[in-house]
């Protein structure tokens, strides 16, 4: 069951994705732990700015920070994002099984058409065609 500090933790994770540039930051920093600097870097825009996102993702719980004598490090804690998966996925399992379903249906129907194939060239139809 859903408490109030769920719901406030995945309003934060969602707020703080829902800006493009914060999502470019966690792509960065999801295999890779960076600098706030090397971050930085790879943007148009001012540090001050990169570092309100950082802020942002920090407090949303998707970016931990490990200081290295001056320097912050930052990489993506996806687990935080597992809040807000879950309850997106509420909205579509009995349709996803649905979809997996048909999936598997036309895996079959694909599979007994090409048996009955197999089986027509086996007996020679078509198989002296093209030869003169």
């Amino acid at each position: 069951m859903e408490t109030e500090v769920d719901r406030e933790q995945m309003d934060r994770v969602a707020r703080a994705i829902a800006a493009p540039r914060r999502r470019e930051i966690l792509g960065l920093v999801r295999e890779d732990e960076l600098s706030a600097g090397e971050i930085a870097s790879r943007f148009d825009v001012s540090r001050p700015a990169i570092s309100q996102h950082l802020s942002a993702l920090r407090e949303a719980g998707l970016l931990s920070e490990r200081r290295e004598g001056t320097r912050r490090l930052y990489r993506a804690q996806p687990e935080a994002l597992a809040g807000l998966r879950d309850f997106l996925n509420e909205f579509w399992p009995d349709r996803l099984e649905r979809l997996k379903l048909a999936a598997e249906l036309e895996q079959q129907r694909r599979d007994k058409r090409g048996k009955r194939r197999d089986g027509k060239r086996d007996r020679g139809r078509g198989s002296d065609r093209g030869k003169s």
